[in-house]
């Protein structure tokens, strides 16, 4: 390594390996545009989503609607950039519940280890147990189908990811020499962890936490199709799809751009996820 690289903070040594990466680059275009459209999709949408028109209805595209129409002649552009709102909504909620709940949890359990980790991560394994999208489909049919109670439930399935990642690093960082001084000085555990192990462990968790943007799309859109999630006649992705079932022989853009809108938030977050592990990893970021 050039002695100009050994000077450089770690942070700026990732944004370099980040730089170079160029589907990376292109995964965060992406899902700045999706962040764009989801901030101001009210004010950029041609057409409020939710007005009809009949004399309209499963117009193909063309250039005053260019993903067409539904059956109720609303504009499925404008409802497609308010089905990015509610998309963003979703996955950044729920992943940010999820961060708030599985912090605390795993650095308790890999600090303290001892009966008191072992019983949080009991609790993680019932999580572990089932699979996503049945537990997803638990929760909320328990607690009711809507938004609110579709972030919830995702949160408390990413949750489990979160607690197991935060124990592991916690596990290998609390026995290095600055923990182990900031023990000699008597400082407080929850110091000790806020301070000098948590700003130690971030990476792995950030790296986990993009790639739980894409996932919370995927299942957001999955329950909304099944009628678990957002509730007519809010435009979300999944909603749409299952709206359009019936139209799909002579209507197919109906199905073809809520599809497309998945697969390009879903790729946005995954290719940006591939590029930040590559960046934050020292044994890849010279790669």
């Amino acid at each position: 390594m050039a002695a100009k690289d050994q000077i450089l903070s770690p942070t700026r040594l990732a944004w370099r390996s980040f730089r170079r990466r160029k589907l990376g680059l292109l995964g965060t275009a992406m899902v700045l545009v999706l962040i764009l459209v989801a901030l101001g999709g009210t004010l950029l949408a041609p057409y409020d989503p939710n007005a009809m028109n009949s004399a309209a209805s499963l117009v193909s595209p063309n250039l005053a609607h260019p993903a067409g129409t539904d059956r109720f002649g609303r504009d499925q552009l404008s409802r497609l950039m308010e089905g990015t709102r509610i998309s963003m909504l979703v996955s950044f909620g729920s992943v940010g519940l999820s961060l708030l709940i599985g912090l605390p949890l795993g650095l308790v359990a890999g600090y303290y280890g001892g009966r008191l980790g072992g019983f949080i991560m009991r609790l993680e394994d019932v999580v572990f147990a089932f699979p996503t999208i049945l537990l997803a489909l638990m929760i909320v049919a328990t607690l009711g189908p809507n938004l609110s109670n579709l972030v919830i439930a995702i949160a408390i399935i990413f949750q489990a990811n979160v607690v197991r990642i935060v124990r592991a690093q916690v596990m290998s960082v609390k026995e290095k020499e600055f923990v182990e001084a900031a023990r000699a000085v008597a400082a407080r555990d929850a110091v000790i962890m806020a301070r000098f192990i948590l700003p130690n462990i971030l990476s792995p968790v950030i790296v986990q936490a993009t790639f739980h943007l894409s996932l919370a799309i995927f299942i957001e859109a999955s329950l909304s199709f099944l009628g678990l999630g957002a509730q007519p006649p809010t435009p979300s992705w999944g909603l749409m799809l299952n709206e359009s079932r019936t139209f799909m022989e002579f209507a197919p853009w109906l199905t073809v751009f809520p599809g497309l809108a998945i697969i390009f938030a879903v790729l946005g977050f995954n290719l940006m996820g591939d590029a930040l592990r590559d960046a934050l990893d020292p044994r890849l970021s010279e790669r």
